[in-house]
């Protein structure tokens, strides 16, 4: 959810009743104080941040996640032993994205309080496993005590309900939200998503870090460039720096990466996060109650 998570539609999520997560992935350390800052004064109720573990300036980030309060953080793209006992110790509760049964019982090992279990229908940066939801869920619930959150391919109340009767606890849903009046996602990339249809995504640049994005000019450029077996120095080159800020932010549909699960194909509509979940809510509970009568 980098470049579509601020403070605005964290906030709308949580006072909506969900748990609305800052994607600290596109934020520089004082940005990323702003928005926490911010979504404090929007919403009196519980939210948190999501650190992908990758990117710079991780030790500035999680010391000013502690400063600030914030009690629930989402880590991802590193290893969980790195900040779980920090982040423990100063009394936040810590869950780890995962994408193996593998990963899932190392980041249990680490002492995390729940893991996000995401199947490579996912958007943005995935697993290099190609596992999806419908197999990882309950392969991961089988291994683990501790609580295991269902994330790819969920944008609604069916696909909440779904997941659970898999075994997970609960669900996290990323692209049904970039899709969002909140979301800071330029509006370009919002009716991109929209348009999509099944078939219109792709995981690719499996050898820098695993990325799913809608096909475009600097989707086809990419496919092109492993037609002639590049290196991982020649798909760097391509990538640039900014690529995903250009395309999901900025609105560049031409030549930016622009981040989005399969799922896309089931969206139709740009509408307030609180609606959406409110209708996920709703539908959750009529599927149940079709569920059993089965």
């Amino acid at each position: 959810m980098i470049w579509n998570s601020g403070w605005c539609l964290a906030s709308a999520v949580s006072n909506a009743g969900g748990l609305g997560l800052l994607g600290a992935g596109s934020m520089y350390p004082e940005v990323l104080r702003e928005h926490i800052v911010k979504c404090k004064k929007a919403t009196n109720r519980p939210f948190g941040v999501n650190v992908p573990m990758l990117y710079p300036d991780i030790d500035k980030i999680i010391n000013i996640i502690i400063e600030e309060g914030v009690k629930i953080v989402f880590t991802s793209a590193g290893n969980p032993k790195t900040y779980t006992s920090k982040l423990k110790e100063n009394g936040i509760t810590v869950i780890h994205v995962v994408s193996s049964v593998k990963f899932a019982l190392k980041a249990q090992d680490a002492g995390v309080d729940a893991v996000v279990a995401e199947g490579f229908e996912a958007g943005g940066h995935n697993g290099r496993e190609e596992t999806t939801t419908f197999t990882l869920i309950p392969m991961v619930k089988e291994q683990l005590q501790v609580p295991v959150i269902a994330a790819g391919g969920i944008a609604n109340g069916r696909g909440m309900l779904a997941a659970m009767v898999l075994g997970a606890d609960g669900v996290q849903v990323g692209s049904r939200f970039v899709a969002s009046e909140e979301s800071s996602a330029h509006i370009a990339f919002k009716e991109m998503v929209v348009a999509a249809k099944e078939g219109d995504t792709l995981l690719t640049l499996k050898e820098l870090a695993p990325v799913r994005m809608l096909k475009n000019k600097f989707f086809e450029d990419v496919m092109k460039l492993y037609a002639t077996n590049p290196s991982k120095e020649e798909l760097q080159e391509l990538l640039g720096r900014a690529r995903a800020k250009r395309g999901m932010f900025e609105g560049d549909l031409v030549e930016g990466e622009l981040e989005i699960g399969q799922i896309a194909g089931l969206i139709h509509d740009i509408k307030p996060a609180a609606q959406i979940v409110r209708e996920m809510m709703t539908e959750f509970e009529i599927a149940k109650k079709e569920v059993a009568g089965f």
